[in-house]
């Protein structure tokens, strides 16, 4: 009798906790949903026709006209060497701002030097200026360097930022613990050797975040490489994807399409690094 009441009270405890956790659940199930709707709706469009799409009451069901959408795609505009080109400024962009950023950030975080924290403040003023202040400056200087029309005018200028360096800073001044530097200073390690291999394996979770930030918007630049970039064979895709809206009629089905092939590398890339992140977080956690 005493073992069936104990089961009993258990049960109601169980029920309760999860009545209580059950509008926490509902609440976080419509967020997923109102966050993936967009993306579903994205690829409702891009396998259905300009008729389709604008059809009353809207059609909520994937189409057939997805290869033939592909297909005006890829007829329409040099997607493959706009994709690749794309993908040669993001990566390069990345690698550079993961490399200048966390060795910037470690030297900000755990160094003292002269003008440390004028310098700093001075990269924080920078982030409240808008961006496009800068962009006839940036392109007077390409000019005089000669690189309009070449992909250093896209790489080179956002080799570094003031919020990747503000980001690598803030987690480096919490996850590198002082004594591990003062510990490779008493072992004679040189800048470059605390960096690699002190300072590095505790960053890894703060790389993955800005390699995906980074990326993503290198991926999605528009106005600075349609500035910069005067051969049509060197266009990113985003500006190729502008060139699929016509002036008096556009196939948004095709429109659609190429956005979702456009669209397929960034959810790999965030899955891969949020899986980073997550994964080493976690493993801080056992450690700790």
């Amino acid at each position: 009798m005493v073992v069936q009441n104990r089961k009993r009270l258990a049960r109601q405890r169980a029920l309760f906790r999860y009545g209580k956790e059950l509008p926490i659940h509902v609440l976080l199930l419509g967020g997923v949903g109102l966050s993936i709707f967009p993306f579903y709706w994205l690829l409702v469009m891009a396998t259905n026709t300009s008729s389709d799409i604008f059809h009353f009451p809207p059609r909520l069901t994937f189409g057939q006209e997805l290869f033939v959408n592909i297909t005006n795609v890829l007829q329409s505009i040099d997607f493959i060497g706009s994709f690749f080109n794309t993908l040669l400024v993001a990566l390069s962009s990345t690698i550079l701002i993961l490399f200048f950023s966390s060795i910037a950030g470690f030297a900000f975080a755990k160094f003292s030097f002269p003008g440390r924290n004028a310098l700093f403040v001075t990269l924080l003023a920078t982030m409240m200026l808008p961006a496009h202040l800068s962009v006839v400056p940036s392109f007077v200087i390409m000019a005089h360097l000669g690189w309009v029309g070449s992909f250093k005018a896209l790489v080179i200028p956002g080799a570094v930022t003031a919020f990747s360096i503000f980001w690598m800073r803030q987690y480096a001044q919490n996850a590198i613990h002082q004594d591990l530097i003062d510990a490779a200073r008493v072992d004679g390690c040189s800048y470059l050797r605390m960096y690699w291999v002190v300072a590095l394996p505790f960053l890894r979770p703060a790389l993955a975040f800005l390699g995906v930030f980074t990326f993503i918007h290198a991926w999605n630049d528009y106005m600075w490489p349609l500035i910069i970039l005067t051969n049509p064979q060197k266009v990113t895709l985003q500006v190729a994807l502008s060139q699929l809206s016509g002036i008096y009629n556009t196939d948004y089905g095709m429109v659609m399409a190429g956005t979702a092939l456009a669209t397929l590398p960034l959810i790999c890339i965030f899955l891969v690094g949020s899986r980073q992140f997550i994964g080493d977080i976690a493993a801080g956690a056992l450690k700790e």
